[in-house]
């Protein structure tokens, strides 16, 4: 057999992890140039291109080759120690590892790895301590609330008597309202927590609500678990009695999910129970099946990761430049939810700022090969498909490497762009071709000179 230089592989190839995934890419080249080409050409993509969509983040190369791996050839429903397959021995190790790792990392009594997401994770939560037709109360979806905390387009919403609560004219969470809300509809379970939110939550205030009104505090932090990690941000996780959040936005690791406790872990619930060990059962066997293992191995790394210098200087990165973009854009005459961030979410209402729908802005800047995507924000008279804002996101920047005068660039790219598409209607979508290559030529210049690290 010979590799793709077409010279012959070693005799003892097969042995090691280099020449295994060295005989997959020969497989793949071979058997499936097609989709081989695809994967070309979408690693291109991202490396041309300037992704603002504050749910991406790039993965690590070494998380992606850990989710790659062979691991994923092992089933193993159950826990460690507790499966019901054989052939764990070294899955185990892998879960206890990124187990421990999460703990560490959240100063969590408690963790569990296998949610497949971080809405799986919540669904878990809801499902462990509720019956259904229970009321949760959760943010609104306009105000920066998620779909898994109560949508009626979810199953959260269905399953569940779900209501919301939203923002103040300030763009600001207002704990009154929330308090009222609580107090009208007495939920079993308060969710705290965002994916269109830029500023800091206040876990405390959330915690004494739920409190009054003798209901669980959910606080899901999917879009803010790196900076909590770096101390960056509040940790909910002694205010919480249940913490979830992804591990790909801010973690910078692969599509999954985490359920964490702090000293809630070992409340006794009405039926015997503690808090722990309704979350372990709650996942398996109530809402999951085998888990993903060779994702879990990712997690590992993931979040073995985050305990490292450069992981820290990554997430002050990732704050300050989302708050010089809020301060470019907000320079240039755009309307910018809250008028800042404290996270790496910014908000911009473009049909006040350049009289186009967000979802108009989302493809006037993608032809651009700047990635954002539409947002509805209070009081929006348009539907979720096409809203009224756009939501930027610092992630991937941060990533880059980029500083403030890569930011200043882009923000005077971005108001560029969206000044010559404000002519265009709810419907109609158009872009000077002059005003499209000269944005183009920036961003791949800025892509040029920062590249993502190991792409």
């Amino acid at each position: 057999m010979t590799n793709v230089a077409g010279l012959p592989l070693p005799a003892q190839a097969g042995t090691s992890l280099p020449s295994f995934y060295e005989n997959a890419l020969d497989s793949l080249e071979l058997d499936d140039p097609v989709l081989l080409g695809l994967l070309n050409d979408e690693l291109g993509r991202q490396r041309e291109t300037l992704a603002l969509v504050a749910s991406c983040s790039p993965v690590s190369p070494a998380a992606l080759l850990a989710e790659g791996s062979i691991f994923a050839n092992v089933t193993a429903e159950g826990y460690p120690g507790r499966r019901f397959h054989a052939g764990c021995v070294n899955v185990d190790k892998v879960e206890r590892l990124a187990v421990d790792r999460a703990k560490h990392a959240f100063r969590a009594r408690y963790a569990n790895v296998q949610p497949h997401s971080a809405s799986t994770a919540n669904q878990v939560v809801m499902n462990a301590l509720l019956s259904p037709g229970d009321p949760i109360l959760g943010m609104d979806l306009d105000a920066g609330g998620h779909l898994s905390h109560g949508a009626p387009v979810n199953v959260s919403g269905r399953v569940f008597v779900a209501r919301g609560y939203g923002l103040a004219p300030d763009g600001l969470i207002d704990y009154d309202e929330v308090r009222a809300k609580a107090l009208e509809h007495r939920p079993r379970l308060i969710i705290a927590g965002t994916t269109a939110y830029p500023r800091t939550i206040d876990w405390a205030a959330f915690r004494a609500i739920a409190d009054e009104v003798g209901a669980y505090l959910l606080a899901d932090i999917t879009h803010i678990a790196g900076l909590v990690v770096a101390g960056l941000h509040p940790s909910p996780i002694e205010h919480a009695h249940v913490v979830t959040t992804c591990t790909h936005k801010q973690l910078y690791g692969p599509r999954g999910g985490l359920i964490l406790l702090g000293e809630s872990a070992t409340t006794t619930l009405p039926d015997g129970r503690t808090l722990e060990q309704a979350m372990q059962g709650g996942l398996f066997p109530l809402m999951q099946g085998a888990p993903v293992v060779n994702s879990i191995a990712a997690k590992a790394y993931a979040l073995g990761a985050v305990d490292t210098p450069r992981f820290a200087d990554t997430m002050a990165r990732v704050r300050s430049l989302a708050a010089a973009l809020a301060d470019q854009l907000m320079r240039r005459g755009v309307r910018v939810i809250s008028e800042g961030t404290d996270n790496h979410i910014v908000v911009a209402d473009v049909l006040s700022s350049f009289g186009i729908t967000g979802v108009n802005a989302e493809k006037a800047l993608e032809e651009c090969d700047i990635l954002v995507n539409k947002n509805r924000i209070v009081g929006d008279v348009h539907p979720a498909n096409v809203a009224s804002g756009v939501r930027f996101g610092s992630n991937s920047m941060a990533a880059r490497g980029l500083d403030a005068e890569d930011v200043a660039e882009i923000a005077e790219v971005v108001v560029d762009v969206l000044t010559a598409a404000e002519s265009a209607s709810a419907r109609v979508h158009t872009l000077d071709p002059q005003v499209r290559a000269h944005a183009r030529k920036r961003i791949g210049a800025i892509c040029g000179r920062r590249p993502l690290a190991g792409y």
